[in-house]
């Protein structure tokens, strides 16, 4: 008996084998930016009334004089402050919601584990149908996002995103720690990246980077099998935040610096034709340390730690929109944004915007 020939592979069959399209790469520009903090601030006076500080020891190891604090009451939540954030770029970049593609949020103290909270919010503001997903790299969420965001927008894949950074800082922490809660607060930016024909425009180089062997160092356990080994559950809070401090800052300035370096050779550049440094907010003197290693004026890396402390995912573009409203980063300056948190993660994006 005779048997019939074997079908053509698919796998196999020239006919039906197609090339990729080429891509034809497309510029990416920053269109609009907003942010949205909480109505209460909280002075170092104030905490010292509840904890042994005072003014002067929290001034003088992390330049922190206020922050901002979110009242649940008030419906001051992470969903709330993003809305409101995206909102205002969205004004800002002057579109309409619905012309929104994507919107990635940078968050680690996100509503719940499901819906995603960028799911809420890009309701909320009208972006309804847009693709949303919230990203988890603690204080380089936001950096993290530009980074992806570029790159799919570059390559046609999105036109419009939006790109948060939102973290509600005071829910996850622990007031009885006075090392931790004195550093923090809750605040959120947003940006508006759209597509342009212009090429010369969008992150010239940026690269998102982790180590997962310090995880123990900067973490928010919610089980007790989420405690590091060397933790007792009988006396480790489950819900706050837990930091190493001398660790963390070990890794702070080291990283800082050489993460800098790394941009700036990566791209060529020289210190001085950066226009504009949006560094993480975590310590004022790490700052300061950084701009006189490179010898970058203090009029082009720019502090706003002193109004809010380290807002974690939202540092960075707040300090972003503060610019941006001061009619700095203007297109054609080279913007580098730099970034480094719990993860660890680490993360920088050097910009033509």
């Amino acid at each position: 008996m005779t048997q019939a020939a074997p079908k053509p592979s698919i796998r196999t069959n020239p006919q039906v084998v197609k090339a990729p399209p080429q891509v034809n790469l497309l510029g990416v520009e920053i269109l609009g930016s907003g942010e949205a903090v909480p109505t209460t601030i909280v002075t170092n006076d104030d905490l010292a009334k509840i904890m042994d500080t005072s003014d002067e020891w929290i001034v003088q190891r992390t330049g922190i004089r206020q922050r901002r604090k979110c009242d649940p009451a008030k419906g001051e939540t992470t969903s709330q402050l993003c809305s409101e954030a995206l909102a205002n770029a969205i004004k800002n970049a002057g579109i309409k919601a619905e012309e929104i593609d994507l919107v990635i949020l940078g968050s680690v103290t996100g509503e719940m584990t499901c819906p995603a909270t960028a799911c809420r919010v890009a309701a909320s503001v009208g972006a309804v149908g847009a693709g949303a997903f919230d990203l988890m790299a603690a204080c380089c969420g936001f950096v993290y996002g530009l980074n992806i965001a570029n790159d799919l927008i570059r390559v046609g894949s999105y036109k419009t995103v939006a790109v948060i950074g939102c973290d509600v800082m005071s829910r996850v922490l622990d007031y009885d720690d006075r090392a931790v809660s004195v550093l923090f607060g809750d605040a959120a930016g947003a940006a508006i990246l759209r597509a342009t024909e212009d090429t010369t425009r969008g992150m010239v180089c940026g690269k998102m980077f982790a180590d997962g062997s310090g995880w123990k160092d900067l973490y928010i356990p919610q089980r007790k099998w989420d405690l590091p080994p060397d933790a007792d559950p009988a006396t480790t809070k489950l819900g706050v935040l837990h930091m190493n401090g001398r660790e963390i800052y070990k890794f702070a300035v080291k990283r800082f610096p050489d993460l800098i370096q790394q941009t700036l050779d990566r791209a060529g550049v020289q210190p001085h034709e950066v226009d504009h440094y949006i560094c993480h907010q975590s310590n004022a003197r790490m700052l300061d340390a950084a701009r006189e290693r490179f010898g970058i004026p203090a009029d082009r890396m720019h502090i706003n730690i002193d109004r809010y402390g380290n807002c974690s995912g939202g540092s960075v573009p707040v300090l972003l929109h503060e610019l941006r409203g001061m009619g700095k980063c203007q297109p054609g300056d080279l913007v580098m944004f730099v970034a480094f948190g719990g993860g660890l993660t680490w993360s920088s994006a050097l910009w033509r915007v």
